[in-house]
């Protein structure tokens, strides 16, 4: 057990034994584990629906592709080069496609303001389709960005992720300050993001991007430390720890696709 866990430990209750010190450390590396591989399940959902829908939706023979009416004149649909399937064209160009963008908003206020009254198995079937849906919608980002640059900057974004919770894991240093400044930069960037829809500012992207990126990864680190904390001052245990588990993996899904995206837009190579 690191020195760091031993004062957070040692603050948190008191002079304990070392047996039992031992046993709150196991405790907690146990609970980190399953929030982690919480995360990483719902990350492989969400890999393998955006590249099912892909899959389903792209076609190299216009026959194939779903019809459209632009500026009058019916042909093949396309979403840049590509042709677009019927499926595809329901998903990423019908209304459909604003209920798959908004449902995951609603299953995640869902799951903020209705888990503690939901079973942890309620909990998860929610996170699952929640993932799904982020898929869903993150299907176009192969028809946007060449395949070999989404690979790469998933692999950076993954090593980045890493290397920021293990920071915000094993650092002495408290960063709740630091993460109350974070979340008001959040709420910064999304106003910016809804004008910039208006605006269609290419430099005002940019700037997103860049700010968006710095933030997300200050968030991993906090979020990290703060589950820590919450495991370490909560004495979670039986369906309490299990949903806090599951909050605590959504919390750390969001930092790592919000870092993918944002590092996605600034170092992608988009088709052409």
């Amino acid at each position: 057990m690191s020195d760091y866990e031993r004062n957070t430990i040692g603050a948190a209750y008191g002079t304990v034994p070392r047996a039992e010190a031992a046993a709150i450390d196991a405790g907690l590396r146990a609970y980190m584990l399953r929030v982690y591989n919480y995360m990483v399940l719902a990350l492989a959902i969400t890999g393998c629906a955006a590249l099912g829908i892909y899959m389903l939706s792209v076609t190299g023979d216009p026959a194939s592709a779903a019809r459209a009416v632009v500026r009058g004149v019916e042909g093949p649909a396309r979403l840049g080069s590509m042709y677009l399937t019927p499926i595809g064209y329901t998903v990423f160009v019908s209304p459909l496609k604003w209920v798959i963008m908004l449902a995951p908003l609603g299953l995640v206020f869902a799951l903020s303001f209705g888990v503690e009254r939901m079973r942890p198995a309620t909990a998860q079937i929610l996170f699952w389709i929640y993932a799904a849906l982020v898929g869903l919608s993150l299907g176009s980002i192969f028809m946007v960005f060449t395949h070999t640059s989404v690979v790469r900057v998933f692999f950076i974004t993954a090593a980045s992720f890493g290397a920021l919770s293990l920071w915000g894991y094993t650092t002495q240093r408290d960063l709740t300050g630091m993460g109350s400044f974070l979340i008001m930069g959040l709420f910064g960037i999304i106003i910016a993001s809804v004008v910039n829809i208006f605006l269609g500012s290419t430099m005002m992207q940019f700037l997103i991007s860049v700010i968006g990126v710095l933030v997300f990864a200050g968030l991993t680190a906090y979020d990290t430390q703060r589950l820590k904390n919450e495991y370490i001052y909560g004495a979670m245990e039986g369906d309490v720890m299990e949903r806090s588990a599951i909050m605590g993996a959504l919390s750390l899904y969001l930092d790592f696709i919000n870092l993918f995206t944002l590092l996605l837009q600034l170092l992608g190579q988009r088709e052409e």
